[in-house]
């Protein structure tokens, strides 16, 4: 397997750099959670941390990814079909005057 050196941002991993395994497409997972045991024994700690753009690339080449510290952790994910109504509908009718 492929892996590449990715930065962290923010939170306790701020400033480092971990290898990460690269998937089929070449590109690193969209999260990566990381489980910080607890000194007294209690449940782990799970950092979470969400793959944005490092920043412009050059032309030509692939996108280079870093990892940004989510505090809240990953918003669940609902599938997104295409057949599916969008969360915010407005009220009526689009032509009805009243509303």
């Amino acid at each position: 397997m492929k892996s590449e050196d990715t930065p962290f941002e923010g939170g306790p991993m701020d400033g480092r750099v971990l290898p990460v395994l690269l998937g089929i497409t070449g590109h690193p997972p969209k999260t990566y959670r990381i489980p910080v045991p607890d000194p007294d024994g209690g449940p782990d700690t799970v950092l979470v941390y969400r793959r944005v753009p490092r920043g412009p690339g050059r032309v030509g080449l692939s996108n280079r990814w870093k990892y940004a510290y989510a505090p809240e952790g990953v918003p669940p994910r609902r599938l997104n079909w295409p057949w599916s109504k969008p969360d915010a509908t407005p009220h009526g009718k689009p032509d009805d005057a009243d509303g």
